[in-house]
């Protein structure tokens, strides 16, 4: 059997919640042996919810693969168990409170001097420097720091994205981070000292409306299911009260659109729509147009009509339509109470076929992690 990109490779996590587990559960599908370092109690998103055959759906989403120890690092025999796992690691990634693990004894920049192979990973809510360091960071007032609010819902209220974007995209910083760390120790022989924060991550994905701002003196404007920048781009009634959205992009679109669903190619040339910034001007107008077009028809006949035309257009799905989507992977592993269905992580390599390793009981692995990593004798 082919080896999987990671075998080989240990890592520890002292992890909880949301954006450490995603990076670490990336790390474990790649066939890295991750152990998972629970504290008494555990993590504390086992309990987020119990709607997965009685266990949480986040923590049976992101902890696939990994091996689960309960330790409390305050007690000297558990915290020299620690430090015995960390010899023997590659990396190692927390995201516990600023500052816990160094209290404890576990500062990075120390362990990496000890070690000066291994790759950390830290990950927290608004980095190491700064007035909000101390800042306690969960997603949805991140996303409200960062601006993502303001320029998410209705013109008349800003809005939380509805899941939990901040966390995840610093699950998949420290994942591209530490990867990348990986490859130059291969080159150098050198590990490196990753750091991600919630913030950063979340900042960087709103550079389009920081520069809006800084070079426009205004943000793109909040606009629902339309797009503040381009139109026609948003969601339209059917015959059948569903909702269809469009995206035109260019004019050879637009005038595609004119001429083979809207069947009014009168429009491509109008003065008021006969560039991209005059349509978004005109969006009221353009958007009655369209909406009394679309209504002539029911959803499938709609779609199919687009489609023809090449016009990019898709449904506005509920999560039971996501679940039923033709389109849709999803992969199978066992949880710590039943076998789980998930959708398939994102990225394929041609020729691989992974295997998922099950999701693990609180501290399932404690006795045989002791016995295994338990002191030599002198």
């Amino acid at each position: 059997m082919e080896m999987a990109a990671l075998d080989g490779i240990l890592v520890v996590a002292l992890e909880q919640a949301v954006a450490a587990p995603f990076c670490t559960s990336r790390l474990a599908d790649a066939g890295a042996r991750v152990i998972k370092i629970e504290r008494p109690g555990g993590d504390f998103a086992r309990a987020y919810d119990h709607v997965v055959n009685g266990d949480s759906a986040y923590f049976v989403w992101l902890n696939r693969g990994k091996e689960s120890i309960v330790l409390d690092i305050k007690d000297s025999g558990d915290k020299a168990l620690l430090h015995r796992l960390i010899e023997r690691a590659d990396i190692v990634v927390q995201n516990l409170a600023p500052e816990a693990a160094a209290r404890a004894g576990f500062d990075c920049a120390e362990l990496r001097r000890l070690q000066p192979r291994l790759i950390t990973c830290e990950i927290s809510g608004y980095g190491d420097d700064g007035p909000y360091r101390d800042m306690k960071a969960y997603d949805l007032l991140v996303q409200a720091e960062a601006g993502l609010c303001m320029v998410t819902g209705t013109p008349e209220a800003p809005g939380r994205v509805g899941v939990s974007v901040c966390d995840i995209a610093a699950g998949m910083n420290a994942y591209g981070g530490i990867l990348q760390a990986l490859y130059g120790r291969e080159r150098n022989g050198r590990g490196a000292g990753v750091k991600v924060s919630l913030f950063d991550g979340m900042a960087d994905w709103m550079n389009v409306s920081y520069l809006y701002q800084s070079y426009g003196g205004a943000p793109p404007p909040r606009t629902g299911l339309n797009h503040p920048l381009v139109a026609p781009y948003g969601s339209f009634t059917t015959a059948d009260e569903e909702q269809v959205l469009i995206s035109i992009q260019n004019e050879r679109e637009w005038v595609k659109l004119c001429i083979e669903v809207l069947e009014r190619p009168d429009l491509a040339t109008d003065g008021r729509f006969d560039t991209p910034p005059k349509r978004v001007e005109n969006r009221g107008a353009l958007d009655r147009i369209v909406a009394e077009s679309f209504a002539r028809w029911p959803r499938a006949a709609l779609m199919e009509r687009l489609r023809r035309a090449q016009i990019a257009c898709g449904a506005l799905n509920s999560v039971a339509d996501l679940a039923a989507h033709p389109q849709l992977r999803t992969i199978d592993y066992d949880g710590p109470s039943a076998p789980v269905t998930v959708i398939a992580p994102p990225v394929m390599v041609a020729g691989d076929v992974p295997a998922y390793r099950p999701v693990p009981r609180l501290g399932e692995h404690s006795e045989a992690i002791r016995a295994e990593f338990a002191p030599v004798p002198a």
